[in-house]
């Protein structure tokens, strides 16, 4: 199995660890959580860091300020005004932010590979159609509670049986690959919302799969940009010193902050809002960031994506 189709394709061997060990040592929950977010949560977020400020975007950042520093900075003003003022509307906000940014990542990845343009049109009406739909049920299930034991399993057969039609579909129009599987990705991220009682594991569990392809890319751009920037200047840049680095201890930072998070104590309790101001500002920097309508985006990220997919 290819590095590409275990990290990228289809990770789908991330959320069947997470599953198994959350089904099977019902126990360690809160460890499985912690553990998650300090190795793929917290350090697919921390990825944007070095990402963003890297050498290579100093001058995009100073020649577009308000898009990269000011509606940041608003971003961090309205989440923090959000979290202590109309803190059930921003979570939702929020949760909403989420699952459009991991869909827009689900469709981005699969246009990485897939060249047949109907076939692209398919993969993003479903994959929107699908998350939408995932968001509909979370709601219903967490924040307006309608499901009874009962119903839920009805709910499940249905959505399994609308994911194997659509798969179904799929493979008689375009047959069967890589790309299928990629598709499926998408299309399933989210769907333990309509299985876990936890809302952390509907948010978690599937979205391993973005975190590793999320990683996995990045980590591949910044390295390429630093051994260009050797090529260009004979200064050798380590790349573990820097994006590992910053990445590490972004992850340990936040993961701590997030323990937080369900302390009985209102004032150590509100500390989670420093892991959700990260967040939101992944959100937010990444939708500029690969941007691929932007000339700076497409030589600076689409470039190195483009050679490593022909790499392989």
């Amino acid at each position: 199995m290819s590095k590409q189709l275990l990290f990228i394709k289809f990770p789908i061997l991330f959320p069947i660890i997470y599953g198994s060990v959350l089904y099977i040592f019902p126990q360690y929950e809160t460890e499985l959580i912690l553990i998650t977010i300090l190795l793929l949560a917290e350090t697919h977020f921390g990825a944007t860091w070095p990402f963003f400020l890297s050498k290579s975007n100093v001058e995009h950042i100073l020649n577009d300020k308000i898009k990269l520093f000011f509606f940041p900075v608003l971003i961090i003003i309205f989440s923090l005004i959000g979290f202590f003022f109309f803190k059930n509307l921003f979570l939702m906000i929020f949760f909403m932010a989420n699952i459009y940014h991991v869909t827009r990542q689900s469709f981005g990845v699969c246009k990485l590979y897939t060249k047949n343009e109907q076939e692209i049109k398919f993969q993003e009406k479903f994959i929107y159609i699908f998350n939408f739909m995932f968001f509909i049920i979370a709601f219903l299930r967490f924040y307006y509670p309608v499901f009874d034991n009962f119903s839920l399993l009805y709910l499940n057969l249905i959505v399994l049986l609308l994911i194997l039609c659509i798969s179904i579909l799929y493979i008689i129009k375009f047959s069967f690959s890589e790309n299928f599987l990629t598709f499926i990705t998408g299309v399933i991220i989210f769907y333990p919302t309509c299985f876990v009682s936890n809302p952390v594991h509907a948010i978690i569990m599937g979205v391993t799969m973005h975190y590793s392809q999320y990683l996995y890319l990045t980590s591949y751009v910044v390295k390429n940009r630093k051994n260009d920037d050797f090529l260009n200047t004979g200064k050798k840049a380590s790349f573990l010193s820097n994006f590992l680095f910053v990445v590490i201890v972004y992850s340990i930072i936040m993961t701590f902050f997030s323990t937080f998070g369900k302390s009985q104590n209102i004032s150590l309790s509100n500390l989670i809002i420093i892991p959700i101001v990260g967040q939101m500002l992944h959100f937010y920097l990444d939708s500029q960031l690969w941007k691929f309508s932007i000339h700076h985006n497409r030589e600076n990220v689409l470039k190195y994506i483009l050679k490593f997919i022909k790499s392989t």
